[in-house]
């Protein structure tokens, strides 16, 4: 009887028909791909920005790594017991990683079994009986607005860079956006007229913020000058800001950028991209806004993630109370 041949091209369309997904794809190879399904499963399924998931692939590569012996072979995650989880936690505090780090990186071996467990790739979960250690939450570090206004004011000058910039600035400030969600602006997702920005967030959730006047402003402005750059790619022509070579700007140009004008005010320097998100909701709740509107504009999925700021504003009124109270 003669063998079938598996790569005729009946049997490689009848094959090309049973991958549903690459996932699916993935997962069926061997153990060794466990990995490169996750990731698939976080982009495709998870919908997640390609900064988490290089963050969640830095930790699952280093979780993994520790399980190879020095032969060249390895524990395969279906291998992997509670014990050898408390051996890998134990070299974590060994090397001084902040508890902070190892919550991160255990939460993302969690995700990474949870996945499997749901795949049907392992048949136990080895976190079953391991803690979360606990870490006290810490309250968002944000600018006063006098200091936002001074970083919002650096930007000097008319050349490309320097109203770019400034747009970039106003707008974190203003809507509270993500940097992924900032980087990710087409053209077409500001509302001139309506003065309301479309953002992307997690889970590709969509949202829609409003941008106030001086931000506005801004961007109009960079709009008359973003025409005058070169385009030396068509790959990504919808993109709003742009660099120098006229591509679409990354969330590290963006931090880059915004380090230039933290050296140039003298603020301090651990002012991240994220201190702009920080100060934009606890400046909003400082003057009255309404928590669960703050949630939407910062595109929270759950209340209680919001509610760290309410934190922060009663800890400046405990501080203006015990500062101006005559019997303090």
């Amino acid at each position: 009887m003669e063998t079938p041949d598996i790569n005729s091209p009946s049997n490689l369309q009848s094959r090309s028909t049973e991958t549903l997904s690459p996932v699916t794809e993935a997962a069926n190879k061997s153990s060794a791909d466990f990995e490169a399904a996750f990731v698939n499963y976080l982009r495709y399924e998870r919908n997640m920005s390609p900064e988490t998931i290089r963050a969640y692939e830095k930790d699952l590569y280093q979780f993994l790594r520790f399980f190879r012996n020095q032969e060249g072979g390895k524990k395969s995650p279906g291998e992997i017991t509670s014990l050898d989880i408390r051996d890998f936690l134990a070299n974590l505090r060994e090397k001084n990683y902040q508890k902070t780090t190892v919550v991160r990186k255990l939460a993302t071996i969690r995700s990474f079994y949870k996945f499997l467990l749901k795949k049907g790739l392992v048949t136990n979960n080895p976190l079953t009986d391991i803690p979360t250690p606990k870490v006290e939450k810490r309250l968002p570090r944000f600018l006063g607005v006098e200091e936002v206004e001074k970083l919002l004011n650096a930007p000097q000058g008319n050349t490309f860079q320097a109203i770019r910039d400034r747009a970039i600035l106003e707008t974190l400030y203003s809507t509270g956006l993500r940097v992924s969600e900032l980087t990710g602006l087409n053209v077409a997702d500001i509302d001139l007229t309506g003065e309301i920005i479309k953002a992307s967030g997690k889970g590709s959730r969509e949202r829609m913020v409003p941008i106030g006047s001086f931000a506005m402003e801004a961007v109009k402005k960079y709009l008359e000058v973003r025409g005058t750059i070169p385009r030396h790619t068509a790959k990504d022509p919808e993109a709003l800001f742009l660099n120098r070579f006229g591509e679409r700007l990354s969330s590290r140009s963006i931090r880059k950028i915004l380090d230039k004008y933290i050296r140039i005010t003298g603020l301090d320097e651990r002012t991240s991209p994220h201190t702009l998100r920080h100060s934009f909701a606890t400046h909003l709740l400082n003057r009255g806004a309404n928590l669960r509107i703050v949630q939407e504009l910062l595109g929270h999925k759950h209340l209680s993630t919001t509610q760290i700021y309410t934190h922060v504003t009663t800890s400046n009124m405990k501080k203006a109370y015990e500062e101006a109270h005559p019997r303090q």
